[in-house]
């Protein structure tokens, strides 16, 4: 990206210090977007996408979520509840008498499933199994959210930079025709004045946006960690669907999505906790061998136990109530969230019916504002329309230039947000 200055006359030319300081500002945002051009660029709403998708930390654990998840459900599945244990004990009494006494013991304890308790926690497994998409979808929603944000604001710091510069390069046009005019007697000391003035404030508007394109140009690169191109398209994206009458969010909004599974989540676990009453019963195998003394044979015994753990109330509702408020408060993350989203939509659906309104009404003005210049840009040149009103003209031209292409951004950004409400990704 090229940065220049029309050489003025001398006696237009501003102070050298500000004129320094406006070369420095540009010259350091040059440099900037030449290092950023760099490292890689993006040259769309959907590859900037998936490049930042790439760098969240939900992508990179997304698989690991899911091996978890079908570990607790193959675990659930299982017929005991946790995996057999082997005991292993031997008993003599060569540490005193050492009469020959022996005693050898191999058993194996298995722990059993409380009643309903593995249906539970099958249903529990399958519940969060089904949440890891869900949970990457709405960071992948909320991901965009961000995004749209940084790229419109991008575009947005562009075009307020391509337009300080053609206002610089007007108000440099203005300053060559006064100082012929004043060279001529035709006008006072006090019009260059003016124009010199006009001159230095266009020069100034120009790096304060240059500086605002760099710091838009660093957000985009926070998130994708590529440069922008430098023709970024200001296209709208693609055409979302018709927004229903209620305005209400389909069920499948990434958002709603992600709290229904959790919801799903605490109701499971909520019923898994009321199966859980107390510890799991243990059934107990084992065999002994043993012997009296010296010369005695050995004797075999089979034993067949069942350990049964009593529960504990004052434990028992600790859990269920604080099960209880888990599933509570899901719920009612759910509801406000849906209630949240409708709001958005409706206000999402307005927004893009202003923006386009607005957009027309903005090119209308700035299409009369360009004709009006060209009225008094001829007749200022021939001495029929004074400085003032050249001046005049000429902010009100710019200002309505700046409105109408803000205007077409802005309804670029409405059709992103509107798009955003309805959960939609960039395509």
């Amino acid at each position: 990206m090229d940065f220049y200055f029309r050489t003025a006359p001398a006696a237009l030319r501003p102070r050298a210090s500000f004129s320094s300081l406006c070369a420095l500002l540009l010259a350091l945002g040059a440099t900037t977007t030449d290092a950023l051009a760099q490292v890689g660029t993006v040259t769309n709403l959907k590859q900037a996408f998936e490049a930042a998708w790439l760098r969240q930390p939900e992508a990179a654990s997304n698989d690991l979520y899911r091996q978890a998840a079908q570990g607790r459900k193959v675990a659930a599945q299982s017929w005991t509840a946790e995996p057999p244990s082997l005991e292993v004990s031997a008993k003599s009494d060569r540490l005193n008498r050492n009469d020959g006494s022996r005693e050898y013991e191999v058993g194996v304890a298995v722990p059993l499933w409380l009643p309903g308790e593995r249906s539970r926690s099958l249903a529990l497994a399958e519940a969060e199994a089904g949440a890891v998409d869900s949970r990457a979808a709405a960071a992948q929603w909320r991901l965009a959210g961000n995004l749209r944000e940084a790229w419109w604001g991008l575009h947005r710091a562009r075009i307020e930079v391509g337009l300080a510069r053609a206002r610089q390069e007007s108000a440099a046009q203005l300053g060559r025709d006064v100082a012929r005019r004043v060279a001529a007697g035709e006008l006072a000391k006090s019009d260059q004045h003016q124009a010199d003035g006009a001159l230095a404030a266009a020069q100034a508007e120009l790096a304060v946006s240059q500086a605002s394109l760099t710091q838009a140009e660093q957000a985009l690169r926070t998130l994708t960690a590529e440069a922008p191109a430098t023709g970024l398209p200001d296209a709208a994206e693609t055409a979302m669907a018709p927004l229903p009458d209620d305005t209400e969010p389909a069920p499948n909004h990434p958002a709603l999505r992600e709290l229904s599974d959790r919801v799903l989540m605490a109701e499971r676990a909520r019923d898994l906790t009321g199966a859980r009453q107390r510890a799991n019963p243990e059934l107990t195998l084992a065999t002994t061998r043993d012997r009296g003394g010296y010369g005695e044979r050995y004797g075999q015994t089979v034993t067949l136990g069942l350990r049964f753990p009593l529960g504990s109330s004052g434990a028992n509702q600790a859990k269920l109530a604080a099960a209880g408020a888990e599933l509570v408060e899901a719920q009612t993350q759910l509801s406000l969230e849906r209630q949240r989203l409708a709001g958005e939509l409706a206000g999402a659906g307005a927004r893009l019916a202003a923006a386009q309104t607005v957009a027309e009404a903005a090119t209308r003005r700035a299409a009369l504002a360009r004709e009006t210049r060209g009225f008094i840009e001829k007749s200022f040149r021939v001495g029929e329309a004074d400085l003032p009103s050249r001046l005049r003209v000429e902010l009100e031209a710019n200002e309505a230039e700046r409105q109408a292409t803000l205007a077409r951004l802005h309804v670029n950004q409405a059709i992103s947000a509107l798009n955003q409400a309805l959960g939609l990704l960039p395509q």
